[in-house]
């Protein structure tokens, strides 16, 4: 496996200063936004990542590249150490081979750089190209590989459509020749239209360049579409976890059930379907047990005690749900189906 995630944790610590808590005898305040979450992703693979807001998807995302220290848990790159990237440490290579393109690209862009600079920064700061002439022209072929020209390099960020600026800033995550990109809802901020551009660009570039993905992303439509397999979060933890046709064909957990279930699809018109209810609890205040279980319409009294673990379907998945364990899902389908045929 190119990249590995084991027990992956990191809890941020919220609390007031340590005089605003003697004064007002509060106790520290703990948010656990990613909980022992595991997974593994294979060289050329694209793994998808859904979740609702606040799910820790975007967290994760920046553990794995090395922005946020680990609390407790390990991930590793080509067997080596991710965690050394956030203490300004680790190999050059590692951090060369991991990059990100991040969700919003107008504020992950320097307003105040040409986008030639925005490009040439990580090749001088990697050393992969001596000379101004050198550099230029590799900021130039980087332009034209993401479909922009080499005039617009002379140009800043505030005169290209959000379109555009995503492709500036996947040519940038391009220009120190990585392995494996970190895509952080790269997508979500641009028009449907644009979307299916960058999405299209952006399997062309995983063909031609052996690219590895992790795709974060809200839309399922749009995980369907570059993903191999699917991972479902839900309040720090992966939930769900199987190859695309089969999440999207027999997803297991009722979470997953759900978010499918929201999608709109004219051939499921009249069909029974169970709406998304209710809000995401607060993290810093999580419920026991199954997190999802105040959502959950087969949720008991196991589901509110016990946090549940991944385990592996007969569809070669893993899911995290006691109903699914026990079989209460199954037959409670079984018999919405029976009901509907009657």
């Amino acid at each position: 496996m190119l990249l590995s995630v084991a027990h992956a944790t990191k809890v941020f610590d919220v609390s007031q200063g340590w005089l605003a808590r003697l004064l007002g005898r509060r106790q520290r305040v703990l948010l656990h936004a990613v909980e022992d979450v595991s997974f593994d992703i294979a060289r050329g693979e694209t793994l998808g990542l859904v979740g609702e807001s606040g799910c820790g998807k975007s967290t994760l995302a920046r553990l794995i590249v090395g922005l946020y220290p680990l609390t407790s848990g390990s991930i590793t790159y080509a067997g080596m150490d991710v965690a050394a990237l956030a203490h300004g440490g680790g190999p050059r290579t590692l951090r060369r081979k991991l990059q990100m393109i991040f969700q919003d690209p107008y504020a992950s862009l320097n307003p105040r750089w040409r986008v030639a600079d925005i490009v040439a920064e990580p090749i001088r700061a990697q050393r992969l190209a001596t000379g101004s002439r050198a550099i230029a022209a590799r900021v130039d072929a980087l332009l034209a590989q993401v479909g922009l020209s080499a005039a617009d390099g002379h140009k800043y960020p505030h005169q290209f459509s959000g379109g555009q600026r995503q492709r500036i800033s996947i040519a940038r995550a391009l220009a120190s020749e990585p392995e494996f990109l970190v895509c952080d809802e790269p997508t979500s901020a641009l028009d449907v239209s644009v979307q299916a551009q960058v999405l299209n660009l952006m399997r062309d570039l995983q063909r031609q360049l052996s690219l590895t993905y992790l795709f974060i992303s809200h839309n399922l439509a749009v995980v369907h579409h570059v993903a191999d397999r699917v991972g479902v979060m839900y309040l720090g933890r992966i939930v769900e976890l199987a190859d695309k046709a089969t999440l999207f064909s027999h997803p297991r957990h009722p979470y997953t059930r759900m978010l499918l279930d929201a999608i709109p699809d004219l051939s499921k018109s009249g069909a029974a379907r169970v709406p998304v209810a209710g809000e995401v609890p607060n993290p810093l205040s999580p419920p026991s047990g199954c997190a999802f279980h105040p959502r959950c319409p087969f949720a008991n009294d196991r589901c509110r005690r016990e946090v549940p673990a991944l385990e592996p379907t007969r569809e070669g998945g893993v899911v995290a749900c006691h109903g699914v364990a026990e079989g209460r899902i199954d037959a409670a389908a079984r018999a919405r189906s029976v009901s509907e045929e009657i």
